[in-house]
């Protein structure tokens, strides 16, 4: 994936804020969340994950996704993510013409119970379903695997089944009857526990072609996602001001910041097409709009 998108030393940074950093807020008007994105994508994101199409009762701070995809049209260099649980959710999501669909299987069973209400292996089936329908609309879809590497409820041993589930879930795009379908993944450290030691036996077991996805609550995010880095990871998750975390997650804080890890890359060499100044003042923006202190140390300086 180097080199695709900015040039010859580049990565792609998917913000998820609008979506999973602001899902465990006090919801907050479409407009306040149109005023997110847009903020993101002035600042140079090109990925911004912008919905999730569950049900509204289930998750209010999600609610009504349409009219946030409506309120963001559609342009070129920006893909639009929204996260889907089933075939229902993803044919709401193709509806509203979305550029890409995530959706979240979990590698702990008893997560899975509580952050879904199905088994990881009913997941599975139900990704097959929105693997269809993402093929039949022509849309990417990314799958979330959470609790990659390690669970809070001690059911997981990553050298044990991290390997055998992300074969099961790259299959996911060539069996059955949904036809040929190109699936990626994405490793997702639900809980914080990754250590550089965990990210790379991680890589071993899966390859680099996958994206990455962590949780602060040890301090170790940034050290993982550069370690992820040196090992050929191109792809990874953030959430501007270190906005999110699992409510269905014992202790689980907020995600790596965006602005952490941009202005890490920048100092490397790298390239993100971002503007980090730009993009500080949307998470100072943003933390006014919530009322509260976000964990960034660059809003919180800045702010």
């Amino acid at each position: 994936m180097v080199g695709t998108q900015f040039g010859a030393k580049s990565v792609i940074i998917r913000d998820v804020g609008p979506r999973d950093g602001l899902q465990s807020e006090p919801p907050l008007p479409v407009e306040s969340r149109v005023a997110l994105i847009d903020g993101l994508v002035a600042a140079g994101v090109k990925h911004v994950e912008i919905a999730s199409f569950m049900r509204d009762d289930l998750v209010p701070a999600m609610a009504n996704a349409e009219a946030v995809v409506t309120a963001v049209p559609a342009r070129d260099g920006l893909t639009r993510v929204g996260l889907v649980a089933n075939a229902k959710g993803a044919q709401r999501a193709v509806a509203t013409g979305i550029d890409a669909l995530s959706v979240t299987v979990s590698l702990s069973d008893a997560y899975s119970h509580k952050n879904v209400g199905r088994s990881s292996e009913d997941s599975l089936t139900a990704l097959a379903d929105v693997v269809a329908v993402a093929r039949d609309a022509g849309r990417p879809v990314d799958v979330v695997v959470s609790c990659a590497f390690g669970s809070p409820f001690d059911d997981v041993v990553m050298t044990r089944d991290l390997a055998p589930f992300i074969d099961r879930v790259r299959a996911s795009g060539t069996t059955g009857d949904t036809g040929n379908h190109a699936v990626t993944v994405t490793l997702a450290d639900t809980t914080g526990v990754a250590t550089p030691h965990l990210v790379r036996t991680a890589i071993e077991l899966v390859g680099s072609d996958i994206g990455l996805h962590f949780h602060d609550t040890r301090g170790t995010a940034l050290l993982n996602a550069h370690t992820g880095l040196e090992l050929g990871v191109r792809r990874f998750d953030t959430s501007v001001g270190g906005i999110g975390g699992s409510p269905f997650a014992p202790n689980a804080s907020g995600n790596l910041a965006t602005e952490s890890l941009v202005a890490l890359l920048h100092s490397e060499g790298w390239t993100t097409g971002i503007n980090l100044d730009a993009l500080v003042g949307v998470g100072v923006e943003l933390q006014r709009t919530l009322g509260h202190p976000l964990p960034s140390p660059f809003v919180q300086l800045a702010g």
